[in-house]
């Protein structure tokens, strides 16, 4: 793995010529193939691709889910391959914020505790995360939705939770994987907006990975994955 190369201490996440493939039936199959990518603070990139590609599997990546097999996945310059698994968990408990397609909330935790308990995990006080988790709901249009459980909001709602939950402990670092592929396009438009607009005054990275290209327009800029490399899409 090779180590962070001068001006890569300030982004929040640089791939660097990741490569990563897995054995199938019918022999081995090489995803990605040198990948290489840079987010900048406050720079929202969508990732479009056809699935099948390698999408998924950079996102496991870029959020220290999996290892590559070659290549180097930094975060504000710290090669994540060089760290121990303690450092790494830490890393993505803090500094990097998930959110999937569907929003995994705890069915038996109110929507205010799906908040507050990733930023007690991570070290952060009861009092100072309720404070957060209010913020962050109030700023999704939740505030009165606090005190209800998952099974109690509709589908846009729960996402919106999912969403605060990857804001919560103010992480560096968005990954997003079809986050608002599983609702209807107006409430869709509706928690993308939130997501940028929150994003954006937070000042974190975030890489989103999105079918609808219309959304991805409003990025500052798309990607996709092209035999295993990434590259820019005019």
């Amino acid at each position: 793995m090779s180590s962070a190369t001068v001006g890569e201490t300030r982004l929040p996440l640089a791939l660097r010529r990741l490569f990563h493939g897995y054995q199938s039936g019918e022999g081995r199959l090489e995803v990605l193939q040198g990948a290489e990518l840079s987010l900048r603070p406050g720079e929202i990139v969508a990732l479009v691709a056809p699935s099948g590609t390698g999408k998924s599997t950079l996102l496991h990546l870029a959020g220290l889910l999996e290892t590559p097999q070659d290549g180097a996945v930094l975060i504000d310059g710290r090669d994540a391959g060089r760290l121990s698994d303690g450092e790494r968990t830490a890393i993505r408990r803090t500094a990097i914020g998930f959110v999937y397609q569907f929003h995994h909330l705890l069915a038996e935790f109110t929507a205010l505790e799906n908040v507050v308990l990733p930023q007690m995990i991570g070290g952060g006080g009861r009092k100072a995360a309720r404070v957060r988790a209010e913020a962050l709901l109030r700023a999704f249009g939740l505030g009165h939705r606090m005190d209800h459980l998952p099974g109690k909001l509709s589908g846009g709602e729960q996402q919106r939770v999912a969403i605060a939950r990857a804001l919560a402990n103010r992480p560096r670092v968005l990954l997003a994987d079809e986050p608002t592929g599983n609702l209807d396009v107006g409430t869709a438009d509706q928690v993308f907006d939130e997501l940028l607009r929150v994003a954006r005054e937070e000042g974190l990275a975030g890489l989103i990975a999105t079918h609808n290209t219309e959304l991805a327009r409003r990025m500052d800029r798309i990607v996709t994955l092209r035999e295993g490399r990434i590259v820019a899409v005019a």
